[in-house]
């Protein structure tokens, strides 16, 4: 036997990886029980970077190029291992290769809801989905943090492992942002963009990546709180109530015009009590006091439509005096043929004022 061709045959000469996939992280490489031996060429392709672990410890980093290892260039390995002298004899050591390449197109979500304290709504649940880009760029503390010993760590492995994490940090940052419930849903686009900052320096310090890309592009709520939004919505669609309430007794009335003078005084009702019922909510306190020191009108129970003889019983006043208000314009009311209808809403404002 060829005692000097077996001694080369368990040195390693050539440490290289020929990355000839998509969705390689980390891969470490295969020595099988082999020593490095001085003046081995290393060679770092382009993304790439290579990692020495020596018993555990993490030892030099090289990047791109084709690298001969000699005392000079593993000063912290030369440390670790105790040469006195310098590297002069083999030795053994782990080398990991990790893909330094952007990484783009990565799916997160919630699997459950998250919980956000928020200034309208106080505490909300959300659930929120999206896409991210990603790059490591500390290669010890990602192959600490995340790849661990695997001997070829892919991209759906990353993807398990850091769904939850990911989802964790948003969560986080979403919080910090101070983002109102309300807006999330029109602020997709830039939403993203703010929480970046807030997330890169958690994600670099705990798992060695940088996301140079965060994507929301849906965040859901309760259907309660999709209710509240909606009737905030309406509210400002509507603007003045009381213009919104003129709009409706105005509404109610052509349309009345329309049909026969029986139905008039029906539909009228109908626009007044939907009109009255949207203001229900929104009154607090007591009615103000009337005016010409007459009876507030609800004090006693009325119809939602008067007769000037039943307003005139509400006030306390003459039939004539009220269709004398009437015909002046002080008092609002609807003239049908002959006969005039006051809306107890009429009634009410005329009185307070």
């Amino acid at each position: 036997m060829d005692i000097l061709g077996f001694i080369k045959g368990e040195l390693l000469e050539i440490i290289e990886f020929n990355d000839d996939s998509r969705d390689t992280l980390a891969w470490r490489f295969p020595d099988d029980d082999h020593a490095i031996k001085k003046g081995a060429q290393l060679i770092v392709r382009e993304s790439q970077m290579a990692q020495f672990v020596y018993l555990g410890q993490f030892g030099d980093a090289f990047g791109p190029g084709k690298h001969t290892l000699v005392t000079e260039n593993i000063p912290v390995l030369t440390k670790l291992k105790g040469w006195k002298y310098g590297f002069e004899s083999p030795f053994k050591a782990d080398v990991y290769f990790v893909t330094t390449r952007l990484f783009t197109g990565n799916k997160w979500g919630t699997a459950n809801p998250v919980m956000m304290r928020d200034a309208d709504l106080g505490v909300v649940r959300l659930r929120a989905f999206g896409t991210y880009d990603f790059r490591v760029t500390n290669a010890p503390v990602f192959l600490k943090e995340v790849a661990g010993t695997d001997h070829h760590f892919r991209l759906d492995e990353f993807a398990d492992t850091m769904r939850s994490r990911i989802v964790s940090v948003f969560s986080d940052a979403l919080a910090s942002a101070g983002v109102p419930a309300f807006d999330v849903a029109s602020r997709y686009g830039e939403l993203g963009e703010a929480l970046l900052p807030l997330i890169n320096p958690v994600m670099a310090e705990k798992y060695g990546i940088e996301i140079a890309s965060f994507i929301v592009e849906n965040v859901s709520v309760p259907p309660e709180v999709e209710q509240a939004i909606d009737k905030r919505s309406s509210m400002g669609a509507i603007g003045n109530l009381n213009d919104y309430v003129k709009f409706q007794m105005a509404e109610s009335m052509t349309k009345g015009e329309g049909g026969s003078a029986a139905a008039m005084p029906a539909q009228m009702a109908m626009g007044f009590g939907l009109a009255q019922e949207m203001m229900k909510g929104m009154q607090t306190g007591a009615q103000a006091p009337p005016a010409h020191g007459a009876t507030p009108a609800n004090a006693i129970p009325l119809p939602d439509l008067l007769s000037p003889a039943q307003a005139a019983q509400a006030l306390g006043v003459t039939e004539a005096d009220v269709v004398a208000t009437l015909e002046s314009g002080e008092l609002k009311g609807k003239k049908i043929g002959s006969t005039w209808r006051i809306t107890k809403t009429a009634l009410d404002t005329f009185l307070a004022e």
